[in-house]
């Protein structure tokens, strides 16, 4: 697909790399909800992933490749400027250093377990989008949304739980996390697919565009579009 100007793929982009960041904020807490163990990004963290779907599904994955980028460009200037701030000096009248560092001195870590997680689940997820997209012929919505969102938050989630929270949480409570923080995420998705397909639909038709990956380049290491 040739380079293009399109009405909305800015917005999606925004949208991708702010519920990111904000995912990644709320993560900082770990949620307790009877026996269940959540962290605050979960709540928010899957519209991440039906934004790469639609973006994909869409525009093709050059353009979700783009967006993923960005997303992970706006983290690392977030943890920079937390980071700055952190350890910049304050007057005497300022009693919340404690809190600052305990919530966003954690920060760095969940945002190193983000990328490496993002990185590994949204390109899975977007890669497996487009070569079923392709192998169907376009059909089976359902199936790629479904698939690819498995596939991408499994290893988004196990990636994401060990390296942000190992030592933090073991044994059965490790487990407890995953397990749950994957199903959870899957069944939003799940729950989300009526709205995804609404979006995509209204998208294909506004833009004038459905993207077919058949001679892309899926390298991850590239935000070109012409290739």
């Amino acid at each position: 697909m040739k380079k293009a100007s399109f009405k909305y793929y800015d917005l999606f982009l925004a949208a991708a790399a702010l519920s990111l960041l904000i995912s990644n904020l709320a993560a900082t807490k770990l949620i307790a909800v009877g026996p269940l163990i959540l962290d605050g990004g979960a709540i928010l963290f899957p519209l991440a992933y039906i934004i790469g779907d639609v973006l994909t599904e869409v525009y093709g994955y050059r353009y979700a490749r783009r967006a993923i980028w960005a997303a992970i460009g706006g983290m690392l200037v977030g943890v920079l400027i937390f980071t700055i701030v952190r350890y910049l000096p304050y007057p005497d009248a300022y009693t919340s250093q404690a809190a600052f560092d305990a919530v966003l001195g954690f920060f760095p870590r969940i945002v190193l377990a983000s990328i490496a997680a993002f990185l590994v689940g949204e390109f899975l997820n977007s890669y497996v989008l487009a070569k079923l997209k392709v192998r169907d012929g376009g059909k089976h919505l359902w199936r790629r949304l479904v698939g690819s969102s498995a596939v991408g938050q499994l290893f988004d989630t196990v990636v994401f739980c060990l390296v942000a929270f190992a030592g933090v949480l073991t044994g059965w409570d490790m487990l407890n996390y995953i397990v749950v923080g994957y199903l959870f995420k899957l069944g939003v998705e799940i729950v989300m697919l009526p709205v995804t397909y609404r979006i995509i639909k209204k998208l294909k038709k506004v833009e004038g565009v459905d993207a077919y990956d058949k001679r892309t380049d899926f390298t991850p290491l590239s935000v070109s579009l012409t290739k």
